[in-house]
């Protein structure tokens, strides 16, 4: 093969746009196009750096909000085909990242991290772009989108708690702050917090000696720094079943039964240690448990579990049982707080964030979806 022929076979016709440059030009936010033309925002990130072409509707859609023509927008161009942009980043991941995985992204200072994202059964996640290469020290090479956007009003929320998403997109609503959820367990997340990779983290865990949710922990952890706790909701913690519970589980030590199938959390996570100590109060060894070693990372993730048939029964919130219509047979009430440093306090993003937090509409969201008692929601216990 010639060398011109490498080339034609290279070059090849595009369509190019200026979506960015009009939209930044109009004053518009993303977020906003995005809702005025009924698409998702990374549909709208993806449009602009050229990895989507939209159809002809919502190009026209894109042109009349804009008040622009579709020719001013969008144009035929020959040239090499684009392609994602390189850059490092920490991976924050409670299991091992692999090549090809979507990830959304966020700078944490001078440092980018990747938030490894999840499909659900019947959609794909929004990314920002995937893994390239994995190295062992947790960092990766991504190959992102748009960066410059993920730049910009961007929190990353670390924890397990179900109903973090209804805070999220009030959040986004009110504010246009995206929050990016990093799914972690209670140590993690507060681990993620000390190392500076996130800016929020939640936890529920119980100190065994006082009762007393969270604020042991964190003063150890934090002990020479100014953190704030502010509590997000109160909730139910216990056994979740099949639908109409077909094993009549009622306590922590039916899962000794050989009949049954259970699917555990990992260590660190506050679920993981209600289980030990429910299980030690009974008399019954974790490897008397069949499953106590199958792992599932986050409420949600342990429900889908019991939903999907793998296993016949979880220790997780009310809120995981209702997301997927199982049945729930509480144990535990535990307080689910976040956590952040006191200087993180002052960003604009992190003060809309907190004041989202006061809204009666919130209360009634986490109250009917998630079941949860919002009485203390928005108090700062720290």
């Amino acid at each position: 093969m010639d060398e011109a022929a490498g080339k034609r076979r290279i070059m090849k016709t595009i369509v190019a746009n200026r979506l960015a440059q009009v939209r930044k030009s109009r004053g518009v936010g993303a977020s906003e196009l995005a809702r005025r033309v009924q698409v998702s925002r990374q549909t709208i990130y993806a449009i602009e750096a050229g990895a989507y072409v939209p159809n002809t509707e919502v190009a026209l859609h894109l042109a009349r909000e804009l008040e622009v023509t579709v020719d001013e927008l969008f144009s035929l161009q020959t040239g090499p085909q684009p392609s994602p942009e390189p850059i490092a980043a920490e991976v924050l991941s409670a299991g091992p990242a692999e090549k090809g995985q979507p990830v959304r992204i966020c700078q944490m200072g001078s440092r980018w991290v990747g938030i490894p994202v999840t499909p659900a059964p019947y959609y794909m996640p929004e990314a920002d772009g995937i893994i390239e290469r994995t190295r062992q020290t947790g960092r990766a090479e991504l190959a992102v989108f748009a960066k410059e956007e993920a730049a910009q009003k961007r929190l990353v929320l670390a924890g397990c708690d179900p109903a973090a998403s209804l805070l999220a997109r009030m959040v986004e609503k009110a504010a246009g702050v995206e929050i990016v959820s990093a799914a972690a367990s209670s140590r993690l997340a507060l681990g993620w917090l000390k190392e500076g990779k996130v800016h929020i983290a939640g936890s529920h865990l119980e100190d065994p000696k006082t009762g007393e949710f969270n604020l042991p922990f964190i003063r150890r952890e934090f002990a020479n720094e100014e953190v704030m706790v502010v509590t997000f909701a109160r909730w139910e913690e216990g056994l979740v079943t099949a639908a109409g519970n077909p094993k009549c589980l009622q306590k922590a030590e039916d899962l000794a039964r050989k009949s049954v199938r259970f699917v555990n959390r990992e260590p660190g996570s506050g679920s993981r240690a209600l289980l030990d100590k429910l299980l030690a109060g009974s008399g019954v060894a974790g490897h008397g448990v069949h499953g106590y070693e199958q792992i599932a990372y986050g409420h949600l993730a342990a429900a889908y579990r019991v939903a999907s048939g793998e296993a016949d029964a979880c220790l997780a919130t009310l809120s995981a049982a209702r997301a997927f219509g199982l049945g729930f047979i509480p144990l535990h009430s535990e307080r689910y707080d976040l956590v952040l440093r006191r200087r993180t306090a002052e960003m604009p993003a992190v003060k809309a964030f907190l004041d989202v937090l006061q809204r009666a509409a919130l209360r009634r969201k986490l109250e009917m979806l998630a079941g949860y008692d919002t009485a203390e929601t928005g108090a700062v216990v720290a």
